[in-house]
């Protein structure tokens, strides 16, 4: 646990600080939410950084939760950690009291604890049983996923959450694998994709099943479900001058986050109203030009950086926002035009995080 660096833990800290170091809001301490709360890098650099501010830590691995609180012992007072995925997060703060919050963080992909523990079966380079949950007290295992799917539904997955261009001929072969001998454990399916792969295409882009295991683990955690409403809702939960930041590590990630945010700055209004009612404006100002990416300094010190994408935003108070026709048109309304920097598909390199494990 100690061996490890959280991702852009400075940055990470300089966005939100306006949000966390503003005085209490409405008579209370700041409330920051760590979606992923992982090892707990991030949130112990947040406890340190602000002595009166509350941590609600959310985390689907029950081992995770378990050596985070050991990690943040000396803070318990302060601290409220739930086993819990991401969106879940509007039940969890309802069931604790809480609110709006001042701060929420998110750093996604699987964890550097998970990759790094062969029996969790995350990693193509370690022979494991198949598992690939998070949360192994539920759901069905990588295992089940590949020895029950049909072909046509292994394909979609491994086109669609792991943009592997040679996903049918990949599908077929655990198929026809399967059929001698259930697919059990990691190093035998990572080396039957890697058969499955044309020659030519093993040589290039890594590991050729890096691109399968990405997609097994997506399917297996239904990690773009969860995002696709964990985000949002996190958006909403923001209290006015609250900031939230997001880590992705894969251009699906990045798109789901990119268009909650987006859809959030933007007025509501219709076009051709000649005034943008009162209430109607952008409820968040993007902090962020498009997705950021790591410095050269940040990959040399921290190699799992290499693939993060950094995107954040301010809740801002859309009631106080009154414009004329001249400032309410498409493509100007929340501010100026950010980068399409995701859009246009291929996934990153690397998918994992370092989960805020230091």
């Amino acid at each position: 646990m100690g061996s490890h660096t959280p991702v852009l833990l400075e940055r990470c800290l300089e966005l939100l600080a306006p949000a966390l170091a503003a005085p209490g809001r409405s008579g209370r301490d700041a409330i920051h939410v760590d979606a992923t709360l992982g090892l707990g890098g991030h949130a112990e650099a947040v406890l340190v950084g602000y002595p009166r501010l509350v941590l609600v830590g959310l985390d689907r691995d029950p081992q995770a939760l378990r050596l985070a609180g050991e990690r943040l012992a000396r803070y318990a007072d302060r601290t409220r950690l739930v086993h819990a995925r991401y969106d879940e997060l509007p039940g969890v703060l309802d069931e604790l009291g809480y609110g709006p919050v001042d701060g929420v963080l998110f750093d996604l992909g699987v964890s550097s604890m998970q990759l790094d523990e062969p029996a969790r079966g995350f990693a193509y380079a370690r022979d494991a049983p198949l598992d690939m949950r998070m949360d192994q007290t539920r759901g069905r295992t990588a295992q089940e996923v590949v020895n029950t799917y049909d072909a046509a539904s292994l394909a979609r997955i491994l086109r669609g959450y792991g943009e592997e261009r040679f996903a049918r001929q990949i599908a077929s072969a655990i198929v026809r694998e399967r059929a001698r001998a259930p697919i059990t454990s990691s190093a035998r399916l990572a080396e039957l994709v890697e058969r499955a792969i044309p020659a030519p295409a093993r040589r290039t882009g890594g590991h050729p099943a890096k691109r399968t295991f990405q997609a097994l683990r997506i399917e297996v955690n239904g990690e773009l479900d969860a995002l696709s409403a964990g985000v949002p809702a996190a958006l909403d939960r923001l209290a006015v001058g609250g900031r939230a930041v997001v880590l992705s590590y894969h251009s699906l990630e990045d798109r789901i986050v990119k268009q909650a945010m987006a859809v959030r700055a933007r007025s509501s209004a219709p076009v051709d109203l000649p005034v943008e009612p009162v209430g109607s404006g952008p409820r968040l100002r993007l902090l962020t030009k498009g997705a950021e990416l790591p410095s050269e300094v940040e990959v040399a010190a921290n190699p799992r950086a290499a693939s993060v994408r950094l995107r954040a935003a301010e809740r801002i108070d859309e009631r106080k926002r009154v414009q004329v026709k001249a400032m309410h048109q498409p493509g100007t309304r929340g501010g100026a035009r950010h980068r399409e920097d995701n859009d246009r598909g291929g996934g990153y390199d690397d998918v994992d995080r370092d989960d805020d494990s230091s």
